[in-house]
Parts: structure tokens; sequence; C-alpha cells
């Protein structure tokens, strides 16, 4: 721990000595429209590693927690959509081999008849969502498992996804840290069995599930990732809870400021000059600006609502008498208006009388009536049973595609621990091929940059400055996406065009940039303790076009409302025939104009005679870019194991252990 807490400090001071330096004495602002961006990308990464620097000072193992008591009642929720039935199944079948009692259910969103029946015959409950559902936000994963939640009574609940074989000592090896009752989630690594030799797809994440989770755990900061972990029933219901009043009393505070704006608009009406119309509004502005105080006194809504409606009620009575009263006068004025014409007048006469009494009648000003309904229809917005949810209680967060992250960050602003238990204790499966795994990680950026946009960690006051910053880490890592973009054209637009957005590579240069570089490598290496992380940084640079999307389709989701849809990763064998290049086009551009740039600033360098040090650098640089990107081609041709199979030879290694145990 001392080592790693002397390479951060010596990461922090280099890295902020080099871009300090390169900010207030390298910039070349002849070409500030590629410098600018440049330094804005190197000062974006050193805040990276700052952050990482934080999360790795606290990193801590647990030792074992002690065993689980005896007699908690256990749910294992397998959630599933469309996976393959014979798939659900085997993670089914091997959650009932969990050695802890424990009930296991199918949350089946398919609502599949086979399923069902495959379910009760084996002897595993199955839920669906009911017709309350319907024509209501489903929330995706989120809301089948609140819809089980209301369903079920486990004191404690496993989640699984339908491709995450549990192992039989999962329950064992995890309830014990419950004995805290300030622990609401313990979440465990997920480690992928169906990976191939060097993991074309990039499916392990070594550095996360480990040092990374790790360090968060130190800070009482280690979040939910959807799967593999064990959550306590009485934190995701006051989740639920304390999200609907919090709701509910915005919905209000919405409406009581609607209904000042109504009645302000309705005193601009000249009928407001009627003395009955005044006293009218004005006793409905006295009902909302009363209303108000007695919420901000924290009294029962219900009673608060209660008597402003009856104040509208009122104030609507006395408007209707003083129209009636008006409208005897207009009947008074339509009769004169037509007796002239008396009853021997001739058809054109009448005609032209009652067109005449209609225009009178026109440039009346309608009653203020109408403005006193729109305030009622907006006190009839608040509803304490949320008639446009399926159910007024929703324990996991519903504000993103992906429920897991929202969800513990909630945990952890109400005052709850959280546990990260590093062993492996199911065995996932991983997408199969490219077009797959874009899909999934496309969801988890796009969920977590969902939460940043409306729940932004760094204004939760609930939680501590550390775990503010280490779920904003994780948020702020999704960002990479734009400085790749300036890291592969940098390279480019120097060695074709010959423009540097450095003054230029000297002494002072390589003597701030390189010290800064190894210590930087240093740090991930120690950290890592050993772990691959290669494979890792390659991908988080490779995959910049799913970053850039899903950062701008979070923000027009949160911003312009613009749906984003929910992609279930698939879990089918792929069908696909040959390399999947289309789902790479962006990024083999980019290498097309590295291998040219390359080709170019050789010719320079060694027949032109161009500047050699920072001519090399670039070439260096470029061909890094190149090996960076590399790890696509084979992503690209990359055809994986059939994953139902896969999910049934896990579940026989899981019953032949099962077997040996009991012998």
């Amino acid at each position: 721990m001392l080592v790693l807490r002397i390479v951060v400090v010596l990461t922090i001071l280099l890295g902020v000595n080099y871009v300090s330096w390169r900010w207030l004495f390298s910039l070349n602002w002849d070409a500030w429209w590629i410098a600018v961006p440049l330094i804005a990308a190197e000062t974006y990464s050193l805040i990276d590693v700052c952050l990482f620097g934080m999360m790795m000072w606290k990193a801590r193992g647990r030792p074992a927690p002690p065993p689980p008591s005896e007699g908690l009642a256990v749910d294992v929720f397998i959630a599933t959509y469309n996976e393959p039935i014979d798939l659900v199944m085997a993670t089914a079948l091997a959650a009932q081999r969990i050695r802890y009692p424990h009930h296991t259910w199918i949350l089946d969103d398919g609502g599949r008849a086979e399923m069902r029946d495959r379910a009760e015959a084996a002897g595993i409950g199955y839920i669906s969502r009911g017709a309350e559902w319907d024509d209501r936000p489903r929330h995706a994963k989120a809301g089948n498992i609140n819809n089980a939640l209301q369903a079920t009574d486990g004191e404690f609940i496993l989640i699984l996804d339908a491709d995450m074989i549990p192992r039989p000592e999962i329950l064992d090896r995890t309830l014990g840290y419950f004995d805290d009752p300030r622990v609401a989630l313990v979440q465990t690594p997920q480690v992928f069995s169906n990976v191939a030799t060097g993991d074309p797809l990039g499916s392990q994440a070594p550095l996360f599930y480990g040092p990374i989770q790790q360090g968060k755990d130190g800070w009482n900061a280690a979040f939910f990732c959807g799967s593999n972990a064990i959550l306590r029933r009485e934190a995701l219901m006051q989740l639920g809870i304390v999200g609907y009043v919090r709701e509910l009393d915005q919905s209000v505070a919405r409406a009581l400021r609607s209904a000042t704006r109504v009645i302000e608009k309705a005193r601009t009406s000249p009928a407001a000059s009627d003395p009955a119309v005044s006293a009218a509004l004005d006793e409905v502005s006295a009902g909302v600006a009363e209303a108000r105080s007695r919420l901000r006194a924290r009294e029962p809504l219900g009673e608060v609502t209660y008597r402003l409606h009856r104040r509208v009620d009122a104030a609507t009575q006395s408007i209707v008498a003083s129209d009636v009263a008006g409208i005897d006068d207009d009947l008074r004025e339509l009769a004169a208006l037509a007796g002239p014409a008396g009853a021997g007048a001739s058809p054109e006469e009448q005609a032209f009388d009652v067109e005449q009494a209609v225009a009178a009648l026109a440039t009346r000003e309608l009653s203020p009536l109408n403005a006193l309904e729109a305030v009622q229809a907006v006190l009839r917005t608040i509803g304490v049973d949320r008639a446009g949810e399926a159910q007024p209680v929703m324990p996991l967060a519903t504000i993103s595609v992906t429920e897991d992250m929202a969800t513990s960050m909630r945990m952890h602003g109400l005052g709850w621990k959280s546990v990260y238990h590093h062993e492996l204790l199911a065995d996932g499966l991983a997408p199969e091929d490219l077009g797959t795994m874009l899909t999934q990680r496309l969801r988890w950026a796009q969920g977590t940059m969902q939460v940043l946009l409306r729940e932004n960690p760094l204004v939760q006051w609930g939680m501590s400055l550390p775990q503010r910053l280490m779920y904003f880490a994780t948020m702020w890592s999704y960002l990479s996406g734009y400085a790749a973009v300036v890291y592969f054209a940098a390279p480019i637009i120097f060695l074709v065009l010959g423009i540097l957005p450095v003054h230029a590579y000297a002494g002072d240069f390589f003597a701030r940039f390189i010290p800064f570089m190894l210590v930087n490598q240093l740090l991930f290496f120690v950290a890592a303790k050993g772990a691959p992380t290669w494979r890792g940084q390659q991908y988080s640079l490779a995959l910049f076009p799913v970053w850039l999307k899903a950062c701008s389709t979070a923000f027009t989701n949160v911003v312009l409302r613009i749906p984003l849809g929910f992609a279930v990763t698939p879990k089918t064998r792929p069908s696909t025939n040959g390399p999947q290049w289309h789902l790479i086009k962006t990024q083999l551009v980019v290498m097309g104009l590295l291998v040219v740039a390359i080709i170019v600033g050789a010719i320079r360098l060694f027949v032109n005679g161009a500047e050699p040090i920072g001519t090399a650098v670039n070439i260096a640089w470029a061909i890094y870019d190149l090996v960076v990107l590399s790890v696509l081609f084979q992503a690209a041709t990359f055809t994986g194991y059939d994953p139902v199979a896969e999910a049934e030879r896990l579940a026989e290694h899981g019953r032949r252990s099962s077997r040996k145990e009991r012998r």
C-alpha cells in the first residue's frame, strides 16, 4: 500500500507539472484549432488519472465474512426477456442447487408460456408482469425486478442475469456481510467462462472487477453492477418509498407553480376587473400560497391538497353565480336587439338582427371560469397513486437504461453501506461476436451518462465527497471518446500538414512528458497487481465511436426527451457469415489515415529532411494508435461458442461439483 501511494503522489505531481507547463508555455496559438483540443484532451487524461489515484489510495481486500446466520429468507431472481429458454433453465437449475436455503424465481419479461411450463415442471417460481403494466412505462430490467419485489418477500435478493451460472456456495460466501445491519449490497465479480484465448472482445475486466472495485470499496462506494449481487430488501424498499415521496413532492411543487402562472394570466383579462371575479382569483391565489407554506411546514400532503381543492371549488361557485347574472343580462340585450324587427318582420330583417346580436355578444370577454378550471386540472395531476406508473413504489432506479449504478448511488445517499467481495462465485457467458459486444457496451455507457445528466453525483449531498468522486470517476471515463478523437487526429495533422500543436519537441517537453508517462504506466502496473490491463486500454480508445454515440444519445434523451429504447444483449449464437467490418467503419477510416500519415511522415523525414525529433515522435505516436486499433481486426473476425451449449456445460460442471460434495 505504501508503494502504491508513493506512485500515486508521483504521478499526480508529474502530471500537474507537465499539463501546467503545456498550458502556460507550449501552446502553438497559430494552430489553436488543434493545439487547444490536444491540451484539453491531456487535461482530461490528467483528471482521469487523478481520480484513479484517489480510488487506489484506500484499495482494500476484505477478509472472509463470517458464516451466514441460519433462517434468513433469500429470493434468487433470474431476470430474462428473450434469451433462449434452455439457457435460462440452465441458470435456474444451477440456482436451485445453491446450498443456502432459498427460493428461485424466473422473472420472465417476455411472458412466454413455454418458459412458465418449464419452470413449473422444475419446481422453480415463475413471475411475469400483469395487466397493470399494459400501456404504462415498463422500465426494462428495473421494472421487471420491481414487479417481482411486489410478489415476493425474501429478506435478501440475489440478482442474476440469465447467462450467469451461480456456484453452490455463492450465498454461503456472501450473506455473512449482512450481519452489519447497514450493509445493503454485496457485489461479486462478473467473470466469463467462454472467452477465447487472448480475450478478442475485451470481455474480461480484471482491472474493474478487482483493483477498481476494491478501491471504491475502500471509500464505501463499491456499486451494484446488475448481476451477481445480493441486496437487502429493506434498503430497496426504503429507496422506493423515499423516491416516491420525493417525486410526489416535486409533482406538487410543479403543480402549484403552474397554478400560480394560470392565476396571474387570468388577472390580465378585462373580465378580471369584475369585483366578484377579482375576489375569486384573490381567494385562489391565497389558497395556493397557503398550500406552499403548509407543505414547507411538512404538513400531510393529502390534507393540504384537500384544503386547496375546497377553496378553488368555492371560488368557482362564486364566479358561476356571477356568470349566471351576466347571462341573464345578455339574454335581455339579445331580446332588445331582436325587438325592432317584430313578429311581422321579413326573414331578411330577422337574419340581420340575429347577426347584429351575435356580433355584439362576440365583443364580450369570456368568463375567467376557464382559468379556475385550468387550476383544478393542474391540481388533479397530483395523484398519490401515480396513475402513470404500474406501481407507485419503484425500489430499483428507473432513470436510465441500466438500473444498477443509480440504485446503489441512491443507497449510499441514504447512508447504506456496500461491499465488494472479490471471489468468483458465478460463471458468466460473454458476448459471442463484435456486434453483440458493441450493443452491450453502448447500453452500459448510455445508462451511465443518463445517470450523470439526471442525478449528477457531484451534487448528491447525501453522499460523502469521496463517494461522489468515486461515482463521478466512472461516468467521467465515458467521455474518453472525445479525447480519443484528438489523440488520433494530432499525429495525422502534423505528419500530413506539418502543423505542430506545440512550439517544438525540445528538451523541456521530453523532460516533463516522459517521466509523467512512465510513472503513469507504473501506477497501473502496481495497482493491477499483475492483472492484465492492456486489452482494456486498447478497447477504451478503440471503441471511441461507441462512447461518442452514448454521450450524444444520452444527452438527447435526457434533454430533448428522445427515447433510447432498451437493447437486450443477444444470447443466441450469431448468424453472421464472415467478418463484421461494417461495424468498425469509422475505426477503419482512422487506421487508413494513420497509415497514410506514417508514409507521408517517413517521406518528409528521409527525403525532404523534415524536423527529425517532432516527425519521429509523431510517427511513433501514429504507430502506437495503429497497435491500439488493431484489436478490432480480431474482434471483427471472431465468432464464439454457442451460449446455450456453454450454459449447459457450466450447469453440468456445477452438478458434478454438488455430487462430489455430497459424497
